[in-house]
C-alpha cells in the first residue's frame, strides 16, 4: 500500500500568496527536485496526486522504452511509471547512488477539450519540494542552443527566482504524448 498526498483544493490547507503586484495573473505549481540539480514546475491543475511508491511495486514491462519504469498498482487501476528525469535526458535512477526504498512520484492527468478523455502517467521524481506561485507572463522561452535534445520537446519555460534558481516549467501533455502507443 502506498502513501499517498492528495493535491486538490480540497484535501491541502489553504496556501499563503506571496504578496506581489499583481496577484491575479498568479498561478499555482508543483516544484520538485531531478537530478543533478534540476529544479521543475508542472501546472497544479494537472496533478491529482502524490505517491510514495515502494520500488518492488512497479513491475517492468520489456521492449519499453529504458525511462518507462513499468506499472502500478493505483487505486485499483493501472498506471503507467516514466523516470522523468531520464526522459528529460537527466541522470536515470538505475544510476544514482540512492538507497531508498521507495520513489516519490506525481500523478499527471492531462484532460482533452471535452473533459472526456482523461489520461494519467506516474512521474517518478527524486523529490517534491513545495506548491510555487508563478506569473505565466514572467515565463521566459529558453534559447534552443541551451537546451539538451531530449529536453528541448517537454519544456515550456523557465523562469529565475530573486535568489537567482532557476525553475524549469514543463509541459504536462507533451509528457504524456512521448508514451508509446501500445495495443
Amino acid at each position: 500500500m502506498s502513501d499517498s498526498l492528495s493535491i486538490s483544493k480540497y484535501q491541502l490547507p489553504p496556501l499563503e500568496k506571496p504578496s506581489l503586484p499583481s496577484l491575479t495573473a498568479n498561478e499555482q505549481f508543483l516544484r520538485f527536485y531531478l537530478e543533478p540539480d534540476t529544479t521543475a514546475l508542472l501546472p497544479i491543475q494537472e496533478l491529482i496526486e502524490v505517491l510514495t511508491v515502494p520500488v518492488g511495486q512497479i513491475v517492468p514491462i520489456a521492449y519499453l522504452p529504458a525511462w518507462v519504469m513499468g506499472v502500478y498498482n493505483w487505486r485499483g487501476e493501472i498506471l503507467w511509471m516514466v523516470d522523468l528525469g531520464h526522459l528529460l535526458g537527466l541522470t536515470p535512477w538505475y544510476q544514482q547512488e540512492i538507497s531508498a526504498s521507495t520513489h516519490r512520484a506525481v500523478v499527471l492527468q492531462v484532460c482533452d477539450s471535452d473533459n472526456i478523455n482523461n489520461q494519467m502517467l506516474g512521474l517518478v521524481v527524486n523529490r517534491v519540494e513545495d506548491i510555487e506561485w508563478c506569473n505565466p507572463d514572467v515565463i521566459k522561452s529558453p534559447a534552443s542552443s541551451t537546451l539538451t535534445p531530449e529536453l528541448e520537446p517537454f519544456l515550456r519555460g523557465y523562469t529565475l527566482k530573486s535568489n537567482g534558481e532557476m525553475l524549469l516549467l514543463l509541459d504536462g501533455e507533451a509528457i504524456l504524448s512521448s508514451m508509446p502507443k501500445l495495443g
